[in-house]
């Protein structure tokens, strides 16, 4: 076994940058390049340095308070109505009912309430002002008074007297509720008056409600262009689910502040790579295929973790192989980076491409495979855009079964945006990304700049996607972990438990953030479930071939 490696810090990494910046040509054009490269190394270098890291060995004294933290919620009886309801709920009426008792289990099995005192003076959190506003909404049904009381707010009394903000937050949810149900219903001009009210008070720089509502109103407004015939969806989801895998390509400040400052992604970075060391661990070649390798810097995690424990381990290479179909030159320029970063560590690393121009076309022998090596897939939020062409889906995880990897390591969004009924998926999304502002709002106050590019270059693109696209145009379709236990067990894949090392590892990243109290971790048999105040967003799982 390794001895716990602890992951460089920015100072220890700086003599090396200076070493690489020596080396620098008198041309002008190439002092320039050269300087870019320098600079993205030290945005590396920025981006994964944090101190006390230790990978593998999880101090005793830790053991128990870790699987505390992470036992699974007891569950809690729900109190069933006495009466049916006079009229059934639509199906999306169930699922706000759903998050209603889930808030209410939650809640009360934490005892706490947030009263949060943010610029705007907003005193409830944004998913007690998402549900209160759906509780609203569904009180507008005719139900019985049984199956409303189901639906009141487990702190009824602390709400007696909401501010202003909050008042108006909670019918601008409702407004947004009732105009996406009308454009279920297709009564369109009726969708388009209240959609006109909600344009009246939300804001892309107000608070977290009103940011919310703006991006789901703008995600309505292409709906009905679309349905009317006014606008066309032909491309829209191919372009921004390209808008998106290329801004996920480059190494830039909104991101670089995102990552440092909100915890969701590196819970599941660290943890992840724990997972990988678990598989390889007395392995001297390590070859890592990433399905989706994005700006590459959850590697960096691992290089450091492999070059601490170069001298106490057998591990002598690591190879990293990059799948793509497009974008051959944005994932050249992470090569690059990646092989200044392995430099500065003195590591051994070689990396390839693998581009083929439709996954239909891809075969195993196109990953240069060695028997001697450790070979692992990693899938980070890359499988959830190929649910809508099942058959590309099929091929890819035919040839990866074909390569038999050590492990598969996959990181999912956990939630359900697949509904082929346009105001369930709606709904299942407005609470989903509700989690993900209010996060952004918690965690990046005091850069408001970084966080407004986060919320619009990013989370606009998938909740326009998930509201406005139908069929192949819709490209982004998120199924939560059960459903992928389904799918998986087609191909001979068995879930096998993440150790106590990577739920340390976990649970150590929330420790060095401030916010990091609010982001909730709970296992679902043998997979991570990583959430904000209770909402589950992310999964992280591991599998084998049997």
């Amino acid at each position: 076994m390794w001895d716990s490696p602890k992951l460089y810090t920015i100072e220890s990494t700086e003599m090396d940058l200076d070493l690489f910046a020596s080396g620098l040509g008198k041309d002008q054009v190439v002092e320039e390049e050269q300087q870019q490269q320098q600079d993205e190394l030290q945005l590396l270098v920025d981006f994964v340095s944090l101190d006390d890291w230790d990978f593998d060995v999880v101090p005793l004294q830790h053991q128990s308070n870790v699987e505390k933290t992470f036992q699974t919620k007891k569950s809690y009886e729900i109190t069933e109505s006495k009466k049916s309801m006079e009229t059934p709920l639509p199906s999306a009426l169930k699922i706000l009912k759903d998050y209603n008792n889930r808030f209410r289990r939650s809640k009360a099995e934490n005892n706490i309430i947030s009263m949060q005192t943010d610029k705007s003076k907003c005193k409830l959190s944004t998913d007690e002002i998402l549900r209160l506003g759906a509780e609203k909404f569904i009180q507008s049904f005719t139900i019985s008074r049984e199956e409303a009381y189901m639906f009141s707010h487990p702190f009824a009394s602390s709400f007696l007297s909401l501010s202003e903000d909050d008042t108006r937050n909670i019918a601008l949810v409702e407004y947004l509720l009732a105009s996406a149900e009308k454009v279920g219903q297709k009564e369109f001009d009726r969708a388009q008056n209240l959609l006109n009210e909600c344009d009246k008070s939300c804001s892309k720089k107000g608070n977290p409600i009103q940011r919310l509502v703006y991006y789901f109103c703008r995600a309505l407004h292409d709906r009905i262009n679309w349905e009317t015939g006014r606008g066309t969806s032909k491309g829209i989801g191919m372009k921004r689910l390209a808008y998106i895998e290329d801004s996920l390509m480059n190494l830039n400040s909104s991101m670089i502040a995102a990552h440092q400052s909100v915890p969701l992604s590196q819970v599941t970075q660290f943890a992840g790579v724990q997972a990988i060391i678990d598989h390889v661990v007395e392995s001297e070649k390590v070859h890592i295929i990433d399905l989706e390798i994005g700006s590459g810097m959850q590697w960096t995690i691992l290089m450091q973790a492999l070059a601490t424990n170069q001298c106490e381990s057998s591990f002598k290479h690591l190879k990293l192989t990059a799948l793509c179909t497009k974008l051959r030159h944005k994932i050249e320029d992470t090569c690059e980076r990646l092989m200044s970063f392995a430099k500065s560590l003195n590591l051994s690393f070689s990396f390839n491409i693998v581009m083929v121009e439709d996954i239909m076309e891809l075969k195993q022998e196109y990953f240069e495979l060695d028997d001697e090596e450790a070979v692992v897939i990693f899938a980070q939020y890359f499988l959830m855009r190929m649910l809508a062409r099942p058959d590309k889906l099929d091929a890819l995880m035919r040839v990866i079964k074909g390569i038999n990897p050590r492990a598969m390591i996959v990181i999912e969004v956990e939630a359900n945006h697949n509904s082929p009924v346009f105001v369930d998926r709606f709904v299942e999304a407005l609470f989903f990304y509700g989690a993900f502002f209010d996060a952004l709002e918690d965690c990046m106050k005091h850069d408001e700049k970084s966080r407004t590019a986060t919320e619009s270059e990013h989370l606009n693109q998938g909740i326009r996607i998930i509201v406005a696209a139908e069929g192949e145009e819709r490209t982004i379709r998120h199924v939560k972990i059960d459903v992928w236990r389904m799918f998986f067990a087609r191909y001979g894949m068995e879930e096998v438990e993440l150790s106590k090392s990577s739920l340390y590892q976990a649970n150590l990243v929330l420790k060095n953030f401030a916010c990091g109290s609010s982001c909730t971790l709970e296992m679902n048999q043998y997979c991570l479930l990583i959430g904000w105040k209770g909402t589950p967003l992310s999964s992280l799982s591991a599998w084998t071939f049997s």
